[in-house]
């Protein structure tokens, strides 16, 4: 479970790069060696409102970086049903890995728009009274609407538009953690979108990247 939790306003101008340095403070609270990255993004492409985890593994699965990988995507999702499936094939396959898992979630008023983030595990479906296994050594989630009651309901009307810009807010954010860590050696490669990260990193003031062709 978390040991503590991070909130950032994804309306803000700042988020990308608050999530940014959230990331890379919660690595850095890593306590044992890794040496691959995996993003296991859950979430299913037919439920808009769950539709946040493939829509950031679609985004994230266009770089190459080094020893790192991406589970769930549009094209192939982790889900409820092949999630325990996908848990236990990482395991076998990167047993030293660092897991950072992305899932849509519920939350109260306040926090409706929000991006969580911090290091621990987190249960998918448990807001929508799912039984799944606990994933991730860190977590990133995106609260796209309201807990209570009708869950299912809320997440079917929850706004493409609205899923769009966190999914677009959670990448940049996830890719300038990385390349404003050079020593952990993952790096994208040059592509239609290196510019978007330039500008999003001048418009916010953040530091220079380390970017490699």
């Amino acid at each position: 479970m978390p040991d503590r939790t991070f909130y950032i306003n994804e309306k803000k101008p700042s988020a990308c790069r608050e999530l940014a340095k959230t990331l890379q403070t919660c690595i850095r609270k890593i306590d044992r060696p890794w040496d691959e990255l995996v993003f296991l993004c859950v979430g299913s492409d037919r439920i808009t409102g769950d539709s946040l985890g493939p829509l950031c593994g679609h985004q994230l699965s266009r770089y190459i970086w080094k020893n790192s990988y991406v589970y769930g995507t549009l094209d192939q999702p982790v889900h409820a049903l092949n999630l325990l499936e996908t848990k236990q094939w990482i395991s076998v396959r990167h047993p030293h890995c660092l897991m950072i898992a992305i899932d849509a979630s519920l939350g109260s008023r306040q926090h409706l728009g929000y991006i969580t983030a911090g290091v621990g595990s987190i249960t998918p479906g448990a807001g929508v009274q799912k039984d799944l296994p606990e994933i991730g050594d860190i977590f990133i989630t995106g609260i796209v609407n309201l807990s209570g009651t009708f869950e299912h309901f809320m997440l079917q009307t929850t706004r493409l538009s609205f899923i769009m810009g966190m999914a677009d807010t959670i990448t940049l954010g996830i890719l300038m953690a990385f390349s404003m860590m050079p020593e952990k050696n993952y790096f994208y490669r040059k592509n239609e979108f290196t510019d978007k990260i330039r500008w999003a990193a001048a418009d916010q003031g953040a530091a220079a990247f380390s970017l490699e062709g």
